[in-house]
């Protein structure tokens, strides 16, 4: 499923008085909940695209959601542009009314499990492709297809980044006692109103802009489950015999790892 368009009002249906800043907040906030850490892997992300590609990039924001990471490359570099592409609705609905009438950026939809996705892109080349926290939804095999694919898409000298969680399978008692630590920060956080992954989209569906795109997201994808999470060693090998040159983590928590691959 492909469908392209850009990121103005008028063209997505989203033209109304709805706070699309507030929801775009609201995403960050719930995001951060799970990951106090967020801010920091952005960071680096964007550090690692000026020292490869520069202050100039034209960006695929792979997996954007509500295009957090296109949001703090337009920040930080003014003269980026950026396509943001996903299959979910009412994040997208969110992102484009959040971008309107921005023309650095444009949004497609489409199903990364869809081997056409690639041909509804404006671009056929990108500096860098950059996605966090999305792609953990993916088994092993269609994330080993989708790399394959990214890497026709970054240009000679161009990069990609995943920033997602990518467990040590060997190393069982650190990674209990790491998750029991975030999990207490978490639930201390919960009890002074954070709120949770359905807590957020329990408010979606109440927002008459974004109750029917929350229905039907939950049509196309149902209930939030976790998939694989292989290693930070994993992605870089799978990245480099996908046709990068060189892979290897460039930032990590206890739980999580930003992997570069250059081509």
């Amino acid at each position: 499923m492909v469908e392209t368009g850009t990121s103005t009002g008028a063209a997505t249906g989203t033209g109304t008085d709805t706070d699309w800043r507030a929801w775009q907040e609201s995403w960050d906030r719930q995001q951060e909940w799970y990951m106090p850490d967020r801010e920091e892997r952005f960071r680096v992300m964007l550090d690692m695209v000026e020292a490869t590609v520069g202050a100039e990039p034209r960006v695929l924001d792979l997996a954007c959601g509500t295009g957090s990471i296109t949001d703090r490359l337009l920040r930080r570099f003014p003269n980026a542009t950026s396509t943001g592409v996903d299959l979910d609705p009412a994040l997208l609905t969110i992102a484009r009314g959040y971008f309107a009438g921005d023309e650095r950026v444009s949004f497609v939809t489409a199903d990364l499990l869809d081997p056409a996705w690639p041909a509804a892109l404006p671009h056929t080349s990108y500096d860098a492709v950059l996605t966090a926290t999305a792609l953990h939804w993916l088994h092993s095999e269609p994330l080993t297809t989708l790399y394959g694919q990214v890497a026709t898409l970054v240009r000679d000298g161009g990069v990609f980044m995943n920033a997602d969680h990518m467990k040590d399978g060997s190393t069982p008692r650190v990674n209990a006692a790491e998750r029991a630590h975030r999990h207490a920060a978490m639930d201390r956080a919960r009890a002074a109103g954070a709120l949770d992954w359905a807590d957020w989209w329990e408010l979606a569906a109440q927002d008459p802009e974004l109750a029917g795109p929350t229905a039907e997201r939950f049509r196309i994808y149902g209930e939030h489950a976790d998939r694989d999470t292989p290693s930070t060693e994993w992605h870089a090998r799978t990245l480099r015999e996908a046709g990068f040159d060189e892979a290897r983590t460039v930032w990590s928590s206890p739980s999580d790892a930003l992997v570069l691959a250059l081509k």
